[in-house]
């Protein structure tokens, strides 16, 4: 296999789906204390959908190196690369990527993390469904890394403890009209949209001088749900990163829904190359009767089809309707809309620094969830 990496300015990503692997996404995170690193990369690998490419292949990658403290570091890799090789040489690609890139990284860095967006194995394995079309999930983690490390020199890959951004999604299918996408959704999620309608819910545009009114709702979420509570620079990161001059191809709004000057609901999505990606959502503990989060992704949903999109990116479900699994209420919420259950292969390490690498590790052991990526 021929891999050629080098690096390249951040502005110069290529366009993708994928928004966290853009220009836009690189400013967020610098925003953010980060450093993010794009990087050319060629190949000759077989790919998923064409197993017999003709010549090089080119991609990129943006990395993300964040210090843990004065000594230690990890080089993070958001839903990338997006190049996808053919399930059998996937393993192997990622130890030749690592071994390209380990040259450009910081010699403290611990190890690379790479948040796949790749289709998991054992999502296209009819024997992991149960007899309702439920996914069973994933096997153990010695499985996991027995199957993707085959054919790999070193068998250094593993998988993470947690995953970073969530590998359980719902994708809309907007390829088709309005009413089209309306009739696929659940008769419940049509009802409470159309009611939100009725009652005079509203939706609209707010700037950065309106953060403070999302960030109370989303204050509100994380009390109500027991989620950890980010400071409100993280999100003002995401506003102050949408530069057309820098990534005129990727766009984020926060939209708020609100009844007689009342806000419901928030969220944040994002628009690149032609799929919408919904990125941060928050609710009132009042007046949810009013169904604020129906009227504001359904808003989302219309704008995005607007825009020229052909996919929308629930981002973020359960893997299956347990109502023991925290994420169970979003998968309820966003199941309602339609759409077809995508499992990602989630975060795989690999370590640069064994040693300190099994530190880290352990370290990682109490995480619980995905976390704002």
């Amino acid at each position: 296999m021929f891999i050629k990496v080098e690096p390249k300015n951040t502005k110069y990503l290529l366009k993708t789906p994928l928004v966290q692997q853009t220009s836009f996404w690189s400013e967020v995170k610098k925003e953010q204390g980060i450093i993010p690193r794009a990087f050319d990369i060629r190949t000759d690998t077989p790919l998923e959908n064409d197993p017999s490419p003709k010549g090089s292949i080119h991609d990129d990658v943006l990395v993300l190196i964040r210090r843990l403290d004065r000594h230690h570091s990890i080089a993070y890799i958001p839903y990338g690369p997006l190049i996808e090789p053919r399930e059998d040489e996937q393993g192997t690609f990622l130890e030749e990527l690592s071994e390209n890139l380990r040259r450009f990284l910081p010699d403290d860095c611990i190890t690379l993390r790479y948040d796949l967006h790749w289709q998991s194995h054992w999502a296209k394995d009819e024997s992991h469904f149960d007899e309702n079309g439920i996914w069973k999930g994933r096997p153990d983690k010695n499985n996991q890394e027995f199957r993707f490390n085959f054919n790999t020199k070193e068998w250094n890959l593993k998988k993470a403890n947690t995953d970073i951004l969530p590998s359980n999604t719902i994708f809309l299918d907007m390829n088709r009209p309005e009413n089209e996408i309306i009739e696929k959704m659940k008769p419940k999620t049509r009802y409470n949209i159309r009611l939100a309608g009725k009652k005079g819910v509203s939706v609209r545009n707010a700037g950065p001088e309106e953060l403070d009114l999302w960030y109370d709702l989303y204050g509100q979420t994380c009390r109500r749900n027991g989620i950890y509570l980010h400071d409100i620079s993280y999100f003002t990161s995401v506003l102050k990163a949408v530069k057309p001059e820098t990534d005129p191809l990727t766009n984020a709004e926060l939209l708020i829904a609100e009844h007689n000057g009342i806000p419901l609901a928030a969220m944040f999505f994002a628009v690149s190359d032609k799929r919408a990606t919904y990125l941060y959502g928050a609710s009132s503990s009042m007046n949810r009767n009013l169904m604020g989060t129906y009227a504001v992704q359904w808003e989302a949903i219309t704008r995005a089809k607007k825009k020229g999109c052909t996919k929308y990116d629930m981002f973020g479900v359960s893997p299956k309707p347990d109502p023991a699994h925290p994420m169970y209420g979003l998968y309820k919420f966003k199941k309602g809309f339609g759409g077809r259950m995508f499992h990602r292969m989630g975060c795989w390490d690999y370590p640069l620094l064994k040693d300190k690498y099994k530190v880290y590790s352990a370290g990682e052991m109490t995480a619980q969830g995905y976390h704002l990526g």
